[in-house]
């Protein structure tokens, strides 16, 4: 990770001039895990404004995201995981935090490595492989970013980006998905749709790993049936629970996609990688948000 010289201070995660940190508003949940994510503008490049999607980044760019569990001097670094534009697309590769925390090592075959996650739970927290991170960030056979859309992204941070010149206009309709941890004070609809949005979409719709199941989660996805709502499993097997539809209006517990989310089991549990927890936050939220359908 060194070598990138992505950071001032590796350990520290201070980054140089021209990668810039950023939050997502409601980010992907990971057992848990503290992330800091950053993005790299190579020099005399500009982002250019996309709508409410991905922001788009030219060859060059990177995206630098690193997981970390703990708090103050307990913080460990776990892994980083890099997106690399080149001329032939995205590159996407996973690195692992050495033992004294002063470097991370490309681990092209993943790794497990034993946490502890902010519940108190030991797991055994499981860094990608390489060909793991196409599951999530395939689309169309192409490896892509998911996570720095403008409806995810923060005003504040989006307007200094402009003024600063590192993207050329202020995105259409940016800053949408409600701040998580205010969820509870935001449109219950919008804040369990933007949920599945970032931690179910990047599977759940057309062109992507899990399209044959027939649901689109994305934010943009207007059709009720597409969400889920009233629509029977098309290739769910034992994942179904014995349930019939995906959502049913009213009745969370008769739904599969509140019991896949509620599920630890391996075969059951959604999303099938990048977890080993249930989010019971997460779960709540969507569990809310079925409650109060119109049967």
């Amino acid at each position: 990770m060194s070598e990138y010289g992505f950071f001032e201070d590796l350990g520290g995660q201070v980054p140089v001039p021209h990668v810039y940190p950023y939050r997502l508003n409601t980010p992907l949940y990971s057992d848990g895990a503290e992330k800091l994510r950053f993005v790299y503008r190579a020099g005399g490049t500009q982002f250019r404004a996309n709508g409410e999607g991905l922001i788009e980044m030219p060859v060059g760019a990177a995206l630098i995201k690193t997981f970390a569990f703990g708090e103050g001097e307990e913080r460990r670094l776990i892994e980083t995981r890099v997106l690399l534009h080149r001329a032939d697309g995205w590159l996407a590769l996973p690195y692992l935090w050495n033992e004294e925390q002063t470097d991370a090592q490309l681990a092209i075959a993943g790794a497990r490595v034993p946490v502890v996650t902010p519940g108190g739970e030991a797991i055994s927290y499981r860094v990608p492989n390489k060909n793991q991170c196409k599951e999530c960030h395939g689309l169309d056979g192409a490896v892509v970013p998911i996570g720095p859309k403008a409806r995810n992204l923060s005003h504040e941070w989006l307007a200094a980006m402009v003024e600063a010149g590192h993207i050329d206009e202020m995105p259409r309709d940016a800053d949408q998905l409600p701040v998580w941890e205010h969820r509870d004070s935001a449109n219950l609809t919008a804040a369990a749709r933007g949920y599945l949005d970032v931690n179910c979409a990047h599977c759940h719709r057309p062109g992507a790993t899990a399209s044959n199941s027939g649901l689109d989660l994305r934010w943009e996805q207007q059709s009720p049936d597409a969400v889920g709502i009233g629509k029977r499993p098309v290739a769910a097997g034992r994942g179904a629970g014995g349930h019939l539809f995906d959502i049913v209006p009213g009745a969370p517990d008769s739904s599969i996609l509140t019991y896949r989310m509620g599920s630890p089991e391996p075969g059951v549990a959604m999303p099938e990688l990048g977890k080993a927890t249930v989010d019971e936050e997460g779960l709540d939220i969507v569990r809310r948000w079925i409650e109060e359908m119109a049967p």
